[in-house]
């Protein structure tokens, strides 16, 4: 008898391990990993790579925040090459347009099929900047890239070597049928007000508190302010509680879904800033996080508070 109640007592303990162990280590796992997890690469990882062929690693950050120090083989192609000015809207930051970008990115080496890696620096908003061009890369249906965390920050970090040499790209052809392009990661204003309401459609407001309620004034590439508060419905999350702390690491998948639990990831988020480039780094971490339909409203309060136009602005 003393034997058949140790045996029971044996099953019970592996049928409750067998319950609770792997919902343990889902929850374990669930906090590192991300759906999209390609998406975003360690030093070690990409130091791993770097002996691949087809591998581009690309400097993205603006010639003001470029302090002359590279990754080895590293390309120079500031994010800023993707965007211009639109002085007859009064709107800076516009993109410059899928046939120039596909220039672009041929004038710099890079193929269809190549794996991009792209980064910036800890000082220049931890893979804010080059999350445009993750952007820019996602709207044309390019299949392979990734940020680097922390950027040349974290590469030095892991003790890993700088040069001040930047590679001399050979030019490319850079193809993407129509087919491939996907022009729906990309709206405007007419779209956005033809949503409103719609439950399908949520819209991010990755600006600060400040900004989202309008205590704190955007204003226009002139400089003139622009309406006070957000699109109407719009939810808030400012696009530097994506980081873990001061050295930009991105938080674990776990704290993210807390961060962005109003959003349902089965349906689509239109996100927007002043200008289009904090909620290009949104638009990376919701893809990171899985979301599949998500959308980037490049001309941001920019378009939408111009005091002239019609569009509604919230301040509650």
């Amino acid at each position: 008898m003393a034997k058949r109640s140790h045996l029971y007592a044996a099953l019970i303990m592996l049928l409750l391990l067998g319950v609770h162990l792997p919902v343990a280590l889902a929850a374990k796992q669930g906090d590192k990993a991300y759906p999209n997890g390609q998406f975003l690469l360690s030093a070690t990882k990409l130091h791993a790579l770097l002996e691949k062929d087809g591998v581009v690693v690309v400097d993205a950050r603006d010639d003001k925040d470029f302090d002359g120090r590279l990754l080895p083989g590293a390309v120079r192609m500031p994010w800023t090459l993707f965007t211009q000015s639109d002085p007859t809207r009064n709107i800076g930051g516009v993109f410059v347009g899928t046939v120039r970008a596909l220039n672009i990115l041929a004038q710099h080496g890079i193929s269809r099929n190549d794996m991009v890696v792209l980064y910036d620096s800890v000082a220049r908003d931890g893979g804010a900047t080059a999350s445009y061009v993750f952007w820019v890369l996602d709207l044309l249906g390019h299949q392979r890239m990734a940020l680097l965390e922390r950027g040349i920050d974290g590469w030095k970090d892991a003790g890993l070597p700088v040069t001040s040499e930047s590679a001399k790209p050979i030019p490319e052809r850079y193809e993407a049928s129509w087919e491939e392009v996907r022009l729906r990661r990309l709206t405007e204003e007419q779209f956005i007000m033809s949503r409103l309401g719609d439950p399908y459609y949520q819209i991010l407001d990755s600006r600060s508190q400040d900004e989202y309620i309008g205590k704190r004034i955007n204003t226009a590439l002139d400089g003139s302010p622009l309406k006070p508060g957000h699109i109407p419905g719009a939810f808030n999350v400012d696009y530097t509680l994506n980081w873990r702390g001061q050295d930009k690491a991105i938080k674990p998948y776990a704290e993210l879904r807390r961060l962005y639990g109003e959003l349902d990831p089965t349906k689509a988020v239109i996100a927007y800033c002043h200008s289009g480039r904090r909620s290009s780094f949104s638009y990376f971490i919701l893809r990171l996080m899985g979301f599949e339909d998500v959308i980037l409203y490049d001309h941001s309060w920019q378009g939408w508070g111009q005091p002239q136009l019609f569009y509604p602005a919230a301040n509650k």
